[in-house]
C-alpha cells in the first residue's frame, strides 16, 4: 500500500491536550472485524468484551523525563536536549537529539539548571539533529538519576501545545510502568487505572507483560510513499518466560489474547515460534508491520486514535482492515473523539 493512502483532514481541536479526569472514563470505541459493527462506549465497559482466562498483554516500559534545556558556553544560547538512550553508563553517554542543532558542535559543552548542576560536553555528530553527549558526572549513579528527575521535564510530544504540568508526571505513565527506558508513553495503557485492573482480574482476565522502550522514531515521519521500503528507528524490547506461559496457556486453550497498544503488537510480533506461539526474547526490533499483515499472537487490540500517515495507524489498519479502519476514522471525527497521547482509545476484535 502506499502512504498517501492514510491521510485524511484531522481537525486539530481533536487533538488532546490534556488527560480525562479519570483514566478509564475515556470514550472506547469498539470495532467489531467480522461483521463491521462500530460502537461508542467509554473504556470502563471493556470489561464486558472480555471473558475468564482471557488474557490483555501489555508494556511496562516506564517513561523517564527526557526534555531537558540547558544552555551553550561562552554564549549562553537555550538548547532543547532531547535524551533518546544511555550508550554506556559508566561513562555517562547519551544518544541525544538538540535544538536547534546548527548551534552545537562536537567539543562544546552545556550547562544545565540555574547553578550549572550538571554539565555535558558534545563528543560525536549521530544525524541532522543527534549527537551523542558525555555528561561529566563523579558522584554515584543513583545521584545521576535524581539530577536527571530533577532537571527533567515530562516529554509531552509536541502536539500537546502546553508545557508539562506537575499532574503530567503521574498521567503521562501507565499504572504498570516498571523499566525505564522510554522516551514516550505507550498510550494505550493510560486507559488502565488500578481500580479497572482489579475488577478485570477479579473476572478471571490475566495480565501478561512484555518491555519495549518507545522511542522517537515511532513518531518519525514517514518519507517515502512505498511503505515497503520504510525502516524503522530500533527500540529494545524483552519478552519473559513469565509472559510466554500465560499467553501460551491461554491461545492453547482456545482463549483471547489483546494486545494492550501497538508497542506490546511488535514486541509479540518479534518474538513467535513457527508454531505461532509466544517465545522468550530480547533484543532490538526495528518491525514495521503494515498491510497486508498476518498476525502470530494476539486476536485483539486496544489502541489510541492516531494522526494521519504515521506507523501507529497504519499497523491499526493492517489488524483492523483498511476499509473498516478508515470508516472507523471518519466516525470519530464525526462524533468529536480525541486524538493521540492523552485521547481517547479503540478496541478491535
Amino acid at each position: 500500500m502506499k502512504l498517501s493512502q492514510f491521510r485524511f483532514d484531522l481537525p486539530l481541536n481533536l487533538i488532546a491536550q490534556n488527560p480525562t479526569k479519570k483514566r478509564e472514563d475515556s470514550r472506547l470505541m469498539v470495532i467489531h472485524r467480522k461483521t463491521g459493527q462500530i460502537e461508542n462506549k467509554h473504556f470502563k465497559e471493556i470489561i464486558d468484551h472480555f471473558d475468564d482466562k482471557d488474557v490483555f498483554v501489555v508494556n511496562n516500559t516506564k517513561v523517564f523525563p527526557a526534555r531537558m534545556y540547558g544552555r551553550k558556553e561562552k554564549t549562553g544560547a537555550k538548547i532543547e536536549v532531547f535524551l533518546l538512550r544511555e550508550l554506556n553508563k559508566p561513562n555517562r553517554l547519551w544518544d541525544v537529539i538538540v535544538d536547534p542543532a546548527r548551534k552545537i558542535r562536537v567539543g562544546n559543552k552545556l550547562y544545565f539548571g540555574e547553578n550549572d548542576e550538571l554539565v555535558a560536553e558534545v563528543i560525536d555528530n549521530t544525524t541532522s539533529r543527534g549527537r551523542t553527549i558525555r555528561f561529566l558526572w563523579e558522584d554515584t549513579d543513583e545521584a545521576f538519576r535524581n539530577m536527571l528527575e530533577f532537571l527533567g521535564e515530562t516529554p509531552l510530544p509536541k502536539y500537546i501545545k502546553r508545557k508539562p504540568e506537575e499532574e503530567d508526571k503521574e498521567r503521562y505513565q501507565t499504572v504498570y510502568a516498571k523499566h525505564e527506558g522510554a522516551v514516550a508513553a505507550p498510550t494505550a495503557g493510560l486507559h488502565f487505572s488500578k481500580e479497572l485492573i482489579k475488577r478485570l482480574e477479579i473476572k478471571g482476565i490475566r495480565f501478561a507483560e512484555t518491555t519495549l522502550h518507545t522511542g522517537l522514531g515511532t513518531f518519525r515521519p514517514i518519507e517515502v510513499e512505498d511503505l515497503s521500503k520504510h525502516k524503522m528507528d530500533a527500540e529494545y524490547y524483552r519478552v519473559e518466560e513469565t509472559a510466554c506461559s500465560i499467553v501460551n496457556k491461554a491461545k492453547q486453550g482456545g482463549n483471547r489474547i489483546c494486545s494492550i497498544g501497538t508497542t506490546t503488537m511488535r514486541s509479540m510480533e518479534s518474538s513467535f515460534t513457527a508454531q505461532k506461539l509466544l517465545k522468550p526474547s530480547e533484543g532490538w526490533t526495528n518491525h514495521f508491520i503494515h498491510p497486508p499483515y498476518n498476525f502470530s499472537i494476539a486476536d485483539a487490540l486496544v489502541t489510541n486514535f492516531h494522526l494521519p500517515k504515521t506507523s501507529l495507524l497504519i499497523m491499526a489498519c493492517a489488524f483492523a482492515g483498511y476499509d473498516l479502519m478508515m470508516e472507523a476514522y471518519a466516525k470519530a471525527i464525526k462524533d468529536k473523539y480525541r486524538f493521540f497521547s492523552y485521547g481517547d482509545a479503540m478496541l478491535i476484535i
